[in-house]
């Protein structure tokens, strides 16, 4: 009928293609219409159930879950992955002032960021399972998702900035915050969807350093001189010296701040070992010493 003609013609279907107007064809391209809507009509259902709240404009959530290489001219999550990552850094922050009246604006920005860096927030996509939602044509992105899977086995809460998490996984949980405070337009309802996701919170009891400030620490209390050396535009490296002598190097060819980040890991382990075996030294001499 009309309906099935005007369908065919929403397609731009040139006619050099020379397709026949049967029944066959028409019932397709229904069908293939009803999969798509009854996936989109899962993906809101099952994405309302993890989150534990209802949207009043699902095509927000379809919005929150298509990247940018999904479909050209598609509408991606970008400008509510950029809202949202505003919101979250508002509520926690706020959230850390109340609870903790006598910190620290400094340490109040530090304990801010290990509730919401990439690494946290891509954590949170793999607990929920979050990124088998996203519609995209990336090819590398299961892979990175399969990898970061594996190395945070290896660190069960936080790698304090030894692995580098795949931004996309950060950026979904984001984006997803963003569209329930503009579908929700309520902070107190946004903040319900984010203290479930985010939980358990970093508390100040357990805030750890990262590895580079661990390891300025440390050669700063033993009165040594430490030195990053950056190679990393040459082999993805930085070295570590302590004093002139090279104690650790650490790699990454994603980013360059996990590369110091491992080389400064390392090194602290190795400044540690060494520390130890002289004071070990200094302790027989001196009893070496007490007995003559």
């Amino acid at each position: 009928g009309l309906h099935s003609i005007f369908l065919l013609l929403a397609l731009n279907i040139p006619s050099s293609q020379n397709l026949h107007l049967t029944e066959e064809n028409i019932g397709n391209q229904l069908t293939n219409d009803d999969d798509v809507h009854k996936q989109g009509r899962m993906l809101v259902e099952e994405l309302e159930k993890i989150i534990r709240y209802k949207f009043k404009n699902p095509n927000l959530l379809h919005e929150a879950f298509t990247h940018s290489s999904f479909q050209e001219n598609s509408k991606s999550y970008e400008r509510l992955e950029l809202l949202g990552d505003s919101i979250l850094n508002m509520l926690v922050t706020k959230k850390q002032f109340f609870d903790y009246p006598d910190l620290h604006p400094g340490k109040l920005t530090t304990l801010r960021s290990a509730n919401v860096d990439n690494e946290k927030l891509a954590r949170v996509a793999i607990k929920y399972n979050l990124h088998n939602y996203l519609r995209h044509k990336m090819t590398l992105f299961e892979g990175q998702v399969k990898e970061f899977k594996e190395a945070i086995l290896e660190y069960p809460l936080h790698s304090l900035g030894l692995i580098d998490p795949p931004k996309t996984l950060a950026d979904i949980v984001e984006s997803l915050i963003g569209a329930v405070s503009i579908d929700s337009d309520c902070m107190n309802t946004t903040w319900q969807v984010v203290n479930f996701l985010l939980e358990p919170l970093t508390t100040p009891e357990k805030l750890e350093l990262n590895p580079i400030t661990k390891m300025y620490e440390l050669c700063q209390k033993n009165g040594l001189k430490t030195e990053f050396v950056d190679k990393w535009d040459e082999n993805g490296e930085f070295e570590v010296f302590v004093d002139e002598i090279f104690v650790g190097k650490g790699k990454s060819s994603g980013k360059k701040i996990t590369a110091k980040n491992r080389a400064a890991h390392n090194a602290y382990y190795q400044v540690l070992r060494i520390l130890s075996e002289k004071a070990t030294i200094d302790n027989d001499q001196h009893c070496d010493g007490t007995q003559s």
